[in-house]
């Protein structure tokens, strides 16, 4: 009977959903006495949002889901960060989840409905920490994230220097939790603004009050910075219940299903691990002349391609004469089924912004990655998969999408010959090793599914 319940509050955004609500299938599957109910936060112009919800909602059938009304009044004040309006706009949701949370727990047991065991809140939603604490429920952080940026986000909370870091590119940090001395320039854009600063603050600071800390990677991945953590004094313990990806993504309904069919089949006619495929998340809009280099770096390479683009502008902006010149070899869309391309046999390579889900899938897919982070944290994933891990190859660590900097296609050839060669590259085997290790540990008896079973022990007991 599932008679324990427990209360999943999530970011309101499809790359923070797929995680979460891959990890509550997981815990539904893997313990026949769980239940869970997913607390939606509602922001204007979230239908895809609301139709990837709808089109998972009938797989989960242990998970049920609750909408918050939608806020009406405005930010108290102009947000000149992601980190600080994000924060803002989770503590003005509090009271409608409060409301939500007292009445799921006035439900009485008796009726057959589970009792809450616990709150479990999405790294951006560590502020609900307060209901949690009102009502006496434990509360868990389930961190999207790796555990190298919960080491950053520990480093920030101990710091002495409470001003925002200074873009200098010389400057080494010494974070515990990395091997190497990490430069100021692949931290997170927030921390240089003075909002965004103080924002991560307040989040770090509230990782500390948590009961444990979730994190989607494995010992596998992350070894050195979770063994930081598994030797943290005074800290909550860290699960390391990663790698965690859907990989039954159905293609979004709203995309033409046709054009991908036309990839899928193309694909199927291409040699093993010939095609390298550029992909740079859904913020990952390139200007004009960006676009160019990417296609002259194409052209140069001679590699098999398939690239997503999405441009910030309307008009063709590929070079005259560029899709004549590469017919045969490359293939360019704009939505692309992501999962279902690294899966693919023929797909040898990724050029990724380096969003952590992305970074999951291919290296559950075994494809070696070269680094382009363009926004958020990934600047400090590119660091932690090219020098920290050894499993990726570095075009950039310190690009930002927003800073005006051009990418030559000298670069990108170099980085896409390097990933694409066979025949010498130390990456690909680093890759497939951790890629068959992951793997295992989601299994019975690894590691990353004994962390799920003893977070489950301490959340709701050990079962008999």
């Amino acid at each position: 009977m599932r008679n324990a319940e427990l209360i999943f509050i999530p970011t309101p955004a499809v790359g923070h959903l797929v995680p979460v609500l891959e990890f509550a299938r997981r815990l539904t599957d893997q313990d026949d006495r769980i239940r869970i109910t997913i607390i939606l936060l509602k922001r204007q112009g979230q239908s895809h949002v609301d139709a990837y919800v709808k089109s998972m909602a009938s797989s989960l059938p242990f998970v049920r889901f609750i909408d918050v009304p939608e806020l009406e009044e405005k930010p108290t004040h102009v947000a000149h960060s992601v980190e600080a309006h994000v924060y803002d706009y989770v503590e003005r949701n509090i009271p409608r989840v409060r409301n939500i949370v007292m009445n799921i727990l006035s439900s009485s047991p008796l009726d057959g409905v589970a009792a809450v065991k616990g709150i479990v809140a999405d790294f951006f939603c560590l502020p609900m920490i307060d209901i949690a604490k009102e009502v006496s429920l434990p509360f868990y952080v389930f961190l999207t994230m790796n555990s190298g940026f919960l080491a950053m986000m520990q480093y920030l909370a101990d710091r002495k220097d409470t001003s925002v870091f200074v873009k200098d590119p010389e400057e080494m940090l010494s974070i515990p939790g990395f091997v190497n001395p990490v430069p100021t320039r692949v931290l997170p854009s927030g921390l240089f603004m003075e909002d965004g600063y103080d924002a991560d603050v307040k989040f770090s600071n509230l990782f500390a009050k948590a009961n444990g800390i979730l994190v989607n990677s494995s010992f596998d991945i992350e070894q050195h910075s979770l063994n930081h953590f598994l030797n943290k004094q005074n800290y909550p313990p860290v699960y390391a219940v990663g790698p965690i990806c859907n990989l039954k993504a159905q293609p979004h309904p709203d995309k033409d299903l046709t054009r991908r069919d036309e990839l899928m089949k193309w694909l199927d006619d291409q040699p093993e691990a010939s095609v390298v495929f550029l992909c740079f998340g859904s913020m990952g809009k390139l200007r004009g002349p960006l676009v160019k280099e990417i296609a002259r770096g194409l052209e140069l390479c001679q590699s098999k391609f398939l690239w997503s683009l999405r441009t910030e502008e309307d008009d063709d902006l590929l070079p005259e004469g560029f899709l004549e010149r590469v017919s045969g070899r490359g293939m360019i869309c704009g939505w692309s089924p992501q999962v279902e391309i690294l899966a693919h046999k023929a797909v040898g390579g990724f050029v990724s912004h380096c969003g952590w889900n992305s970074i999951v899938e291919s290296l559950w897919f075994g494809v070696p990655i070269v680094t382009w982070p363009m926004y958020a944290e990934q600047q400090l994933n590119a660091f932690l998969m090219v020098k920290e891990l050894k499993i990726a190859v570095e075009m950039r660590l310190d690009y930002r999408i927003h800073g005006g900097e051009l990418v030559s296609a000298n670069e990108i050839e170099t980085a896409i010959r390097c990933v694409m060669d066979k025949d010498n590259n130390l990456v690909r085997k680093r890759v497939m090793d951790v890629s068959q290790m992951a793997r295992k540990a989601t299994l019975d008896g690894g590691s990353s599914y004994l962390a799920t079973e003893k977070f489950i022990q301490n959340v709701i007991g050990i079962k008999p």
